[in-house]
């Protein structure tokens, strides 16, 4: 059996999964826990720590058909200027309860268009941000760039507060995706905006790409792939393009019938990991790359990558504070985020000074879940040894859950050093084994690992009752494990989460 056979056996080309970019993700975060936790959780940072922090700016001029991020569209700054003005008043509050010597080590502008905002808006802000939060003296300060949007005088703004790695979308530059796509951006206009950068003393470049966008096909984005090589960024990431027009009702504006097939997806993926190995940048995790000297790639190396809502990183701070609508937090106790809705996040800064809506707290087994999802997805393994250390009184359900993955996918894992790896051909499956540790995703489909397929709902479920979930989700208590496990049964396509290799629709 081939290998594209082997992973569709396994059901990577009709699998819907979240990205884990956390855990758990977004869509199970409760309503009303974010705002109940957030000021007990800022003041529980330890003082003198280093933090990350996220803005967002939910605001473009354009709105491109392809994207379901948390945005809306405007034609003039007045809504965008209201909105900084109470995003100073966050982060004022925000400041009030962490407590004192937090420094910042991470400040990421996303959106949305950051680069929407006037020079003089900007500044107001930055300065906001900066009194606020004291930076390290080795803080990474990112924005996403739009290279249609962002003036010289905005560019020159950013650098002097200290801007030392630019996050450029490119999508694709093939003109009839562009037009399929609504959004249009020459090779030319990219190019210039990545030179004025580098002219200012930014040399940290990330691209960003989508694979799977309408009439792409392999010689179009073959093309695209060697203009973006001829860009020499530091770091590269490629995304699915989610179709979900459902949740995202722009994307009707896009015509399905002109989307690769998921074979084609599979095989533009492999398009473009063949082009930029061959170019020199290691492979990062499932969909990001970097130069042997990038900061992420070293962390990569050492065993120090993290996942975080922007995909891969080398951030280690435990703690990243989200401000303005629709946000994140992430804390050690669990997750906060703003409320989504912009008119939303106004009224709770104006009424209460925080506007955390939904969240998560975090329970031990969610703990360990997450930190197996994470080991997966970042070093492609179940470093079984460095679990036991870290969660001895949890040994025998991290030994049973080694055991079940091994039996779940036998041609996917060896046995090595400390734990199981996954061979290098089924790497793309990453996202649909780490499945198998969710919690939820057990909870809502009633299939736990380990049932017989005949048994995989009701009697399943009266087991958990009668004996109990171990702390990975809701998969059967390590002692019931080898007595059910006969057959891993069939694989199940979860319906609530986007396809395999598709960006974080649900995520965001």
């Amino acid at each position: 059996m081939n290998i594209p056979e082997q992973l569709r056996k396994h059901g990577l080309f009709d699998a819907r999964v979240p990205r884990y970019t956390s855990y758990p993700p977004a869509n199970h975060f409760r309503p009303g826990e974010g705002h109940r936790h957030q000021s007990d959780w800022l003041n529980a940072v330890p003082a003198g720590s280093e933090i990350s922090v996220y803005i967002h700016i939910p605001f473009c001029k354009r709105l491109c058909f392809f994207c379901a991020c948390r945005t809306q569209g405007t034609k003039t700054l007045r809504p965008v200027d209201a909105y900084v003005e109470v995003l100073r008043r966050e982060i004022a509050n925000v400041r009030k309860c962490l407590p004192s010597g937090v420094k910042m080590a991470r400040l990421h502008l996303g959106g949305g268009t950051p680069t929407i905002l006037s020079p003089a808006t900007m500044a107001l802000l930055l300065d906001k941000v900066f009194a606020a939060f004291a930076p390290t003296t080795d803080i990474e300060f990112s924005v996403e760039i739009d290279p249609t949007e962002a003036a010289p005088e905005l560019l020159a703004t950013l650098v002097d507060f200290g801007l030392n790695r630019a996050s450029i979308g490119v999508q694709d530059f093939a003109a009839d995706v562009q037009d399929a796509i609504g959004r249009h951006q020459s090779f030319e206009q990219t190019d210039r905006v990545i030179q004025q950068l580098r002219g200012l003393g930014v040399d940290n470049i990330n691209l960003d790409l989508l694979y799977g966008l309408p009439h792409q096909t392999s010689d179009s984005f073959a093309a695209t792939l060697q203009q973006v090589l001829s860009l020499c960024p530091d770091r590269l990431a490629i995304y699915g393009y989610a179709h979900v027009p459902w949740m995202s009702k722009r994307q009707v504006m896009i015509d399905a019938a002109s989307l690769p097939d998921t074979y084609a997806r599979f095989d533009l993926t492999k398009l473009a990991q063949q082009a930029f190995v061959s170019a020199g940048y290691d492979e990062i995790g499932i969909d990001h790359f970097a130069l042997p000297s990038d900061g992420l790639a070293i962390a990569a190396r050492a065993g120090r990558l993290r996942r975080n809502f922007q995909g891969y990183t080398d951030d280690t701070t435990p703690t990243l504070v989200g401000l303005g609508a629709s946000a994140i937090s992430r804390f050690p106790q669990g997750y906060s985020q703003n409320a989504a809705a912009t008119s939303a996040y106004l009224d709770r800064i104006a009424s209460s000074g925080l506007a955390g809506h939904n969240g998560y707290e975090m329970q031990p087994q969610d703990i360990l879940t997450a930190r197996v999802i994470e080991d997966l997805m970042c070093c492609f393994g179940f470093r079984e040894t460095r679990l036991l250390a870290d969660f001895p009184e949890e040994r025998e359900a991290i030994h049973a859950t080694g055991i079940a993955l091994m039996r779940q996918f036998p041609d996917a894992f060896f046995i090595a050093k400390g734990g199981l790896q996954i061979r290098e051909d089924f790497k793309p499956l990453v996202r649909v084994i780490a499945s198998r540790v969710d919690g939820f995703l057990a909870q809502n489909s009633g299939a736990c690992l380990g049932d017989l397929a005949e048994r995989r709902c009701n009697k399943s479920k009266a087991l958990r009752a009668q004996k109990g979930a171990s702390p990975l989700g809701l998969w059967p208590h390590p002692r019931d494990i080898f007595g059910q496990m006969k057959s891993a049964g069939p694989y199940i396509a979860w319906p609530q989460d986007v396809a395999v290799g598709e960006p974080a629709a649900v995520d965001a």
